[in-house]
């Protein structure tokens, strides 16, 4: 399904686009789809990824990339979710890399999020706990107000292949909070934490959702 949705990605681009790119599988699908285009079609394009992973991938593919320097808006941009709803609102930030993922939403002229339907959720929050990137030594803090704004578990996310906490591009580490219940100020509430940088909470981002099912894609 992630090849379905990639293939419509791939559809929309157009020459001289400034993208922005997110991070993850669905996305990697997408960026190979566009890259058979630029190949066929000596498309040239540009980019701005989230991460070191989708930015090594775009130079494999021929892609311009133009992060950190680039200081305008995109064209439009593009990104996967690990929880969607109708409304539009996403848990982001399984992979890490939610504040890149944040300024890259706001910059985009528009913004897209593509899923398969696994990710497609009713309640936002159930069986996925919101990331919360940290400045470390505010720990304890940040863990303290997690809990007064409602948060039932909170996990210190844990390397894999390492010893210790994962560590963020930007040198922080990510709590991972579980909350019953999400309410449209939560996003807010949780950034106005002292010591917190962002969290993978994205309410009002997404201009539209791409959803691929066994039926196709079909957007809201």
């Amino acid at each position: 399904m992630k090849e379905i949705v990639a293939q419509e990605i791939a559809k929309r681009v157009k020459n001289g686009d400034v993208l922005g790119v997110g991070t993850g599988t669905t996305v990697d699908a997408a960026l190979t789809a566009i890259g058979q285009r630029v190949k066929v079609e000596g498309l040239h394009i540009s980019v701005v990824p989230t991460s070191y992973q989708s930015a090594w991938r775009c130079q494999e593919l021929g892609f311009t990339v133009i992060y950190p320097g680039y200081r305008g808006l995109l064209t439009w941009g593009f990104d996967g979710a690990d929880q969607v709803t109708k409304s539009r609102w996403a848990i982001k930030g399984k992979g890490g890399a939610m504040l890149q993922e944040k300024i890259l939403a706001k910059r985009c002229k528009s913004f897209t999020l593509i899923v398969d339907d696994t990710k497609l959720v009713e309640t936002l929050g159930v069986g996925c706990p919101i990331p919360v990137e940290v400045v470390p030594s505010s720990l304890v803090l940040v863990e303290n107000d997690l809990r007064k704004l409602g948060a039932s578990e909170i996990t210190l996310r844990s390397g894999t292949g390492k010893h210790g906490p994962v560590i963020t591009e930007a040198g922080n580490v990510i709590l991972d909070a579980t909350f019953s219940s999400i309410q449209e100020s939560l996003e807010r509430d949780i950034k106005s934490i002292v010591g917190v940088v962002d969290s993978g909470l994205f309410i009002g981002y997404a201009n539209e959702v791409l959803v691929a099912g066994k039926s196709g894609v079909t957007s809201f």
